[in-house]
């Protein structure tokens, strides 16, 4: 039976993520010095008020030409809200979102008739608008992550009880590593397709973090069952083989795993509707990722480390000696 060796191309999954790892810190970094935050924010986090409207295309005419959004800009500008954002949405990019400042009822009837005058006629029964305070946006962005804190030091503190600290810290370097990256693609995308995280991003990075600790755990417990039987057997087996044999042993399960988690995702992401389409792709960026980090980063880290520390102790004993 031919096994997968994970140890001897670690050097490769180390550059593969660290290059994932930069690109990600470069583009959220680009992000802050142009939107003054590292990911697009969309109206959870900053207030304001977003007006969601479809063209009525059972009207003759009404839909032959696609949506100008230069019009649409001139239109807002002339409302006295020129720094709003603007998108087309849905397949045939009819539906038109604009986020603004918090407008009362008349402006957003002002700004709607506008609209309707320069591109065409909306459905009325389409019309969907939210409108946020900027105080509650705030409170929604410190809560989720408060929430993601305690979600890594609890991680932490139970990998710590349940195996050893340096599995917890290992751990928490691949949750790290899946966070970045999936963060890192989002602000790609908010920068070239203005595309906005809200709450729910906050929910889909904590679902990535307890997928990817799960997974991580798995190959954990099989690596120290595997130690402990060597140690009881006296085979002597090498640490960098005691993880090639667990990743071996568990492959079969994080794959399987990951692609039945994965499917009802991208059946979500390309049928679910604008409101959880983007839900949907960071989880599908994170959890391949999670499945990735668990493999490929956890468990080559811990046997560098466990190699390092057993050369220490075969140091010291030649010294003493």
């Amino acid at each position: 039976m031919i096994k997968f060796s994970v140890i001897k191309q670690r050097s490769l999954w180390w550059g593969i993520s660290a290059i994932a790892i930069i690109a990600s810190i470069a583009a959220m970094v680009i992000s802050f010095t142009m939107l003054n935050a590292p990911i697009r924010p969309g109206l959870d986090f900053v207030g304001g008020t977003r007006l969601q409207i479809e063209r009525d295309c059972s009207i003759t005419e009404n839909c032959d030409r696609p949506i100008n959004i230069a019009e649409v800009r001139s239109v807002v500008e002339a409302q006295g809200v020129g720094n709003s954002t603007i998108q087309l949405l849905g397949n045939n990019k009819n539906i038109l979102s604009v986020r603004t400042k918090n407008l009362d009822v008349d402006e957003r009837t002002s700004l709607q008739k506008g609209i309707s005058e320069a591109i065409g006629v909306f459905d009325s029964q389409t019309i969907q608008i939210d409108s946020v305070g900027p105080t509650i946006g705030k409170e929604l962005f410190v809560s989720g992550m408060l929430a993601l804190i305690v979600a890594f030091f609890g991680i932490i503190v139970y990998l710590s009880v349940r195996f050893q600290f340096d599995y917890a810290l290992f751990a928490i370097v691949a949750l790290f590593h899946d966070v970045v990256i999936t963060a890192g693609v989002f602000a790609i995308l908010g920068l070239v397709a203005q595309v906005e995280v809200d709450s729910l991003f906050l929910v889909a990075l904590l679902t990535i973090i307890g997928f990817s600790v799960n997974d991580t755990v798995v190959i954990y417990d099989r690596i120290r069952e595997t130690i402990a039987n060597s140690e009881a057997s006296n085979s002597n087996l090498t640490i960098n083989e005691i993880v090639d044999n667990a990743v071996n042993q568990t492959l079969g399960r994080s794959i399987n795993t990951s692609i039945t988690t994965l499917l009802p995702l991208i059946g979500i992401f390309l049928f679910g509707g604008e409101t959880l389409k983007f839900f949907a792709l960071a989880l599908i960026i994170g959890f391949t990722l999670g499945a990735y980090s668990s493999i490929f980063i956890a468990s080559t880290l811990l046997a560098l480390w466990r190699n390092s520390k057993q050369g220490e102790i075969k140091n010291l004993v030649v010294d003493n000696e």
